[in-house]
Order: C-alpha cells, then structure tokens, then sequence
C-alpha cells in the first residue's frame, strides 16, 4: 500500500529495486557489527534477501565498485569504503541510503504486473530516491505525475473514512 519501488534494473531474466519509502525499524548500527557510531536509518528494499544490506549514493568518485543506475544514482561499490568514508566526515549521509533487502521480481512477471495496471510508474529522480522525508515520496510522486494522480495525493488510505 502506497509503496514506491525505485527500479533498478530490469531484463527479461528479471528485474530488481528498493522501496524508498518505508524506513526500516532499526539503524545501520543495530544491524552490523562494529558499526556503533554509524546511526543512520535504514531503509525496507524488499522482502527479498532480508539478510543483506545494499545501499544508493552519489559518489561514485569516492566509491569503487559501484553501478550507475540512472544519471547521478549509484548502487553498490565497497562497503569498508563507505564506513571509512562516513567516520571520516567525508560523504553527506543525506547522499547515500542504506536497505535491508530488496524488491525483485521473476522473468516477465513486472510486465505482467504493469499489464494489468497493478503499478503506476513515475519517472525516477534523485530528489525523489534520496527524499528526505520518507512518508512524502509516495506523494511527490504523485504530483510528479500530475493530473488525476496528483489528486491521489490527498485520498485517505481508506476512501471509506472520509
């Protein structure tokens, strides 16, 4: 319910991304070890490989090893790197996001879902992947929609309520 999925890749094999509005219930620290001063939120990717952590960012000059998902996002690259580069002061936390799991989905299965309109597909932004309040993402990307879907934006989560 009004999750919104930044996908990162998708072939025929299959496709994959991280939900980028739902914060996760635990920091970075409480989930990997010797990380106590690195409290940063992290986020639910998916329901896919709950034990792994994967992360979004823009730096690809200080990260090695990442991959460039759209203009100027980049998944992955050396996570000691990125320990090291955080203690150190050297990155804007609000520039890198960390996930626990990830969204996938088989071979043609996204085509099917999208065939039978159970998504609706906003293009994709930096402002929006690295948003900084979590529960305004499924909002703005309504707006960025425009038209009826930015009068979505303001529907109760149950129409019966109102």
């Amino acid at each position: 319910m009004r999750t919104v999925v930044f996908l990162c890749d998708h072939q025929d094999e299959g496709s994959f991304g991280f939900v980028i509005n739902k914060v996760y219930d635990h920091t970075l620290d409480e989930l990997m070890n010797d990380l106590d001063e690195l409290k940063l939120p992290v986020y639910y990717g998916g329901p896919v490989q709950m034990d792994t952590i994967h992360f979004l960012h823009q730096y690809p000059e200080l990260i090695p090893g990442s991959y460039e998902v759209l203009d100027g996002i980049y998944w992955g690259g050396d996570f000691e790197t990125v320990v090291t580069l955080i203690k150190e002061g050297s990155i804007d936390t609000s520039k890198i996001r960390f996930y626990i799991g990830y969204s996938g989905w088989g071979s043609g299965q996204l085509n099917d879902e999208l065939k039978e309109k159970s998504w609706l597909t906003a293009e994709a932004t930096r402002k929006l992947v690295f948003h900084r309040k979590a529960d305004e993402v499924w909002k703005d990307a309504l707006r960025h929609l425009g038209g009826d879907y930015e009068m979505m934006a303001n529907f109760p989560t149950d129409p019966q309520l109102n």
